[in-house]
């Protein structure tokens, strides 16, 4: 090797020594950090291909402190947080029918022909209002015959005074009279039969009393409503042959109607005869009523059973046939939770927050995550984050939050 090359050698090693230290040196700076409290620096132990701990996600829980005049211009009120039982709620379909026990059915008393029905379906009807109108022969010929019976027994009863006039003179022998007072005694049963058959054929007590001749027998009768309601079946028409105890009407009163729901089998034990109902229909406000009976047969293939709820409807609102929603409440095992009122609950995000009053510290608020459970009328329940007792902003809660996103 020539001197020349020896040189550049040299000069290369010098060079790269001066890089390495160098290079050690700016390195040990980068991870140096000074200290600015007077203390030693630190030296980083964690590699810079470490990502970076996470922060917490429990937020703090914010206080506002209030003077008596901005509590005052907020109207902020507190409530105590109180301890209610807890109850479950069962709810099945039910639909809607009339009270079967306040139908009435409207049937022909005689048979015969249909001269004119003066009622529709959905007619309001009162007790004794003639709802049609039927011809009938077979009524013509009873009223003949109570006639005849009534002229045979005042000619036997004629009969009978000369008898017992003769009697008297010795012209007529005991015999004889006893005859005569036995067949007037048949006819007069005759006449009290005939004249109860005109009763059950329509005729009124009235219109039998004064039937005295041919000229005042009727061959119409009118069907009377047996009581007040709403015709809701009608199956008849003018001119249709009827006969006699044949359903013509059904007149029910709708101001009470049932509504039969189905019962689940694992229902059973938690609904009881008397208890209180909550029956719901869309679009009205909900109506309450009472279990009367409970059926004692199940489905077997449901497994359900027949659950029927009375109800008051005097307005009419609840018509035959409607879907409806019954809601039966029943007690819980879960105890007894915290309730307050429902204006004291704001929601901040996804969370649901009430603000709790400082004891001792008139003015002062805190800030206090919630969970919330089922509401309970006007109130709500607190599942967790309250205890019973303590007291929460009922009024105002809403400034309190405002001033609380200001605060955090």
């Amino acid at each position: 090797m020539t001197r020349s090359s020896l040189g550049r050698a040299a000069a290369v090693a010098v060079v790269v020594g001066a890089a390495a230290v160098g290079g050690f040196v700016w390195g040990e700076r980068r991870a140096t950090r000074p200290a600015t409290d007077g203390r030693p620096p630190q030296v980083a132990s964690a590699p810079a291909s470490m990502p970076p701990a996470p922060a917490s996600s429990t937020e703090e829980s914010v206080e506002v402190s209030l003077t008596p005049e901005a509590i005052g211009r907020a109207g902020i009120k507190t409530a105590i947080v109180r301890s209610q039982a807890t109850a479950a709620s069962i709810t099945v379909p039910g639909t809607v029918l009339s009270n079967a026990y306040r139908d009435t059915r409207a049937a022909a008393l005689v048979g015969g022909i249909v001269r004119n029905v003066n009622v529709e379906l959905g007619s309001m009807v009162s007790r004794g209002q003639a709802l049609a109108v039927i011809v009938s022969t077979e009524l013509a010929d009873a009223q003949m015959k109570y006639l005849s019976a009534q002229a045979m027994l005042a000619a036997d009863h004629q009969k009978l005074t000369r008898t017992e006039k003769l009697v008297t003179l010795g012209a007529a022998s005991r015999q004889e009279l006893e005859e005569i007072i036995a067949v007037h005694a048949a006819h007069e049963t005759e006449v009290a039969a005939a004249r109860q058959r005109l009763l059950l054929l329509g005729l009124s007590p009235q219109r039998v009393t004064a039937l005295r001749g041919a000229d005042e027998i009727v061959s119409e009768v009118d069907v009377p409503a047996p009581g007040a309601g709403t015709v809701v079946a009608r199956a008849v028409n003018p001119g249709q042959v009827v006969g006699a105890g044949q359903e013509l009407f059904v007149v029910a009163d709708l101001s009470t109607v049932w509504v039969i729901g189905d019962l689940y089998e694992k229902d059973f034990a938690s609904v009881r005869t008397g208890a209180e109902a909550i029956v719901s229909v869309p679009g009205m406000p909900p109506i309450r009523g009472r279990v009367a009976y409970i059926d004692p047969r199940v489905d077997p293939a449901a497994r359900t059973a027949k659950v029927r709820v009375e109800v008051a409807n005097p307005a009419g609102a609840l018509r035959l046939g409607m879907f409806v929603s019954v809601n039966f409440s029943v007690p819980s095992t879960a105890g007894a939770v915290a309730v307050v009122p429902r204006a004291a609950i704001q929601a901040i995000g996804s969370r649901s927050v009430v603000y709790v009053a400082a004891d001792g510290d008139e003015g002062r608020f805190i800030e206090r995550a919630v969970t919330v459970g089922a509401p309970a009328g006007d109130a709500v329940e607190v599942i967790a984050g309250l205890k019973p007792g303590e007291r929460v902003v009922s009024e105002g809660s809403f400034f309190l939050r405002a001033e609380a996103a200001r605060t955090r």
